[in-house]
């Protein structure tokens, strides 16, 4: 796994420091799942078992240095939904449909779930937000609600962003439906007979800057194409297949 400066490797995974932040995101290493789940699957709504992931959920609120309950997710729904979080969420309810989790409390991490969709961490002194964003996210605006949430939860003036791991305009092709979506991104669009690749890291990048976010970083992983034992993806290895994370929190 290469990365590049500001992204580090965490162990298995990958960090990034942001404005009074950091941010993880997971790879599928170092977890309790096994066979099409191997090993650290995060989803709990996958066909894996549930106390494997819940055993992962384990693991990775030990890596941040929180207890699981301060973890802090919806249920993704492909929408642009940000939800604002006062403190720690209610561990007994169940998650509100949310694209996004956005905090200014201290020790509450929001968390997103992906297997090919852009996981984004956005801080800035006082308040950081991960977004959860595929193409249908994007179209719906959940980049520029995750930056409004953040600056009504007291972020300073300074914001920026990082994209994890996610699909790659190399491995992303979609109908023409979908690239009309996105005419006013003409460089993130290649289009061939009835459809085309769509560069969803390029539009998300696009838009965080357009929403006032002064830096993006990207780190350059590619979901499908990567080695099937560093990321879970959906497009390559269809429904039976994990998750892992985008998480954020301030330091």
């Amino acid at each position: 796994m290469r990365l590049t400066s500001p992204f580090r490797a965490e162990g298995e995974h990958i960090g990034i420091d942001l404005p009074g932040a950091r941010a993880l995101f997971t790879t599928r290493r170092g977890g309790a799942s096994q066979g099409a789940f191997e090993s650290l699957n995060l989803g709990l709504w996958t066909q894996d078992a549930r106390d494997r992931v819940v055993a992962n959920r384990d693991r990775l609120a030990a890596l941040v240095g929180v207890p699981r309950k301060r973890l802090a997710h919806g249920r993704q729904v492909h929408g642009a939904t940000v939800r604002r979080l006062a403190g720690p969420p209610d561990p007994a309810a169940e998650p509100s449909p949310a694209d996004g989790q956005a905090t200014s409390a201290p020790g509450v991490v929001p968390l997103v779930l992906v297997a090919d969709c852009l996981p984004i961490a956005l801080a800035g002194e006082g308040a950081v937000a991960m977004l959860h964003a595929g193409w249908r996210g994007l179209a719906a605006g959940v980049v520029e609600e995750g930056v409004n949430a953040v600056r009504t939860l007291g972020a300073g003036d300074r914001l920026e962003a990082a994209i994890g791991p996610g699909v790659g305009d190399c491995c992303y092709q979609v109908g023409s439906e979908v690239l009309a979506r996105f005419s006013e991104h003409p460089e993130a669009v290649t289009s061939h007979g009835s459809g085309g690749r769509l560069d969803l890291k390029a539009i998300a990048a696009a838009r965080l800057v357009n929403a006032g976010v002064d830096a993006v970083h990207d780190s350059g992983l590619c979901t499908v194409c990567s080695d099937p034992g560093l990321f879970f993806s959906h497009r390559r290895d269809g429904q039976r297949t994990g998750r892992q994370a985008g998480v954020v929190w301030r330091r």
